[in-house]
């Protein structure tokens, strides 16, 4: 199976690529959109400002490739900003356009009672049956890194918009902090950075790719 690292300049490439490999994935870190249009399953890394962000990514000629493996619900894994470039804009780049191929926008955390960035660990309460979440515990804490959070077009989003995922709660807001509709799957919060939780959720998106694509590792 050939899991490509999407490189377009992500500052946290590097760590993104450590931690698939320390979770047993075999990943390919490619900045060429052909290669990556080639790959059973994609990792999508962000990091920053959003619409620098979108820019870069834009530039690198990978949103073609993002989209066509996404529309064909092919194995694809989206990480903080990487979760945030899905939806159809942000508040911290107004007039940027997202990918929109999931329903929401970015806004800023407000800041009530609680210092923004969220920045640290907090904790995770997985629902449905997601294969990203297998084996994680309610109440395990991943680790966060972020001013702006993904609010999801829907009424009841966990029933509604997506098979499965998690939330977690920062001050007065409770948000999605993991989602999965079909192959695709995506998190706020950073894996590479969750230690054995990470690793974790890491080595099941490989499982599910797996046996999403028939293949071997």
């Amino acid at each position: 199976m050939r899991v490509v690292l999407i490189d377009y300049g992500a500052g946290n490439l590097p760590s993104v690529a450590k931690a698939l490999a320390a979770a047993g994935v075999a990943v390919e870190r490619s900045a060429d959109p052909a290669r990556a249009a080639a790959a059973d399953a994609l990792v999508l890394p962000g990091q920053g400002h959003f619409g620098q962000v979108m820019e870069a990514f834009r530039r690198s000629g990978f949103e073609d490739v993002v989209r066509a493996h996404v529309a064909a619900d092919r194995p694809f894994l989206g990480i903080c900003v990487g979760l945030q470039l899905l939806v159809e804009g942000s508040e911290e780049a107004p007039g940027v356009a997202g990918l929109g191929v999931l329903p929401g926008r970015v806004v800023r955390f407000p800041e009530a009672g609680v210092s923004v960035p969220h920045m640290g660990w907090n904790t995770l309460h997985p629902f449905g049956a997601s294969p990203l979440l297998a084996g994680v515990a309610d109440g395990a804490h991943a680790y966060f890194a972020h001013s702006y959070v993904v609010r999801f077009d829907a009424a009841d989003a966990e029933a509604a918009a997506f098979d499965a995922g998690a939330t977690t709660t920062y001050g007065p807001t409770r948000f999605l902090c993991a989602v999965s509709r079909g192959q695709l799957h995506a998190t706020q919060f950073h894996p590479e950075k969750s230690q054995r939780v990470g690793l974790r959720i890491l080595a099941n998106f490989a499982a599910a790719a797996r046996a999403a694509v028939g293949r071997p590792a």
